[in-house]
């Protein structure tokens, strides 16, 4: 797991983010912004250069929902938005291929 603080949207550091999506096989993007934000301009990158291409990397978004939300704890607006450890946990495994281990077998008998 690699976590890159991109600290601010723009200019991107492109380098970085083909360096990640050329070694990884999963980018999660998450922002308190909402569709169309730093997300949006990661994959518009990755599709211009073509980094989508050999289907080596998914990529998934997780951003503000497109929606108002009332004013609350932050902790509480993070759950409500999908943006808390719990949904973060569940975007990465929903995304990654599942794995027939050994350890996965036994759990199931």
């Amino acid at each position: 797991v690699t976590v890159a603080d991109a600290r601010f949207a723009k200019p991107l550091d492109e380098s970085l983010i083909l360096d990640l999506a050329g070694t990884h096989e999963l980018l999660v993007t998450m922002e308190e912004g909402s569709v169309g934000g730093f997300g949006a301009m990661v994959l518009h990158l990755l599709a211009g250069r073509g980094a989508l291409d050999a289907g080596k990397v998914r990529v998934r978004t997780m951003t503000l929902p497109d929606s108002f939300q009332d004013h609350d704890k932050p902790e509480k607006m993070y759950v409500e938005a999908g943006l808390d450890a719990d949904a973060i946990v569940r975007t990465v495994k929903a995304a990654l291929p599942q794995q027939d281990t050994k350890a996965s077998r036994l759990r199931l008998a």
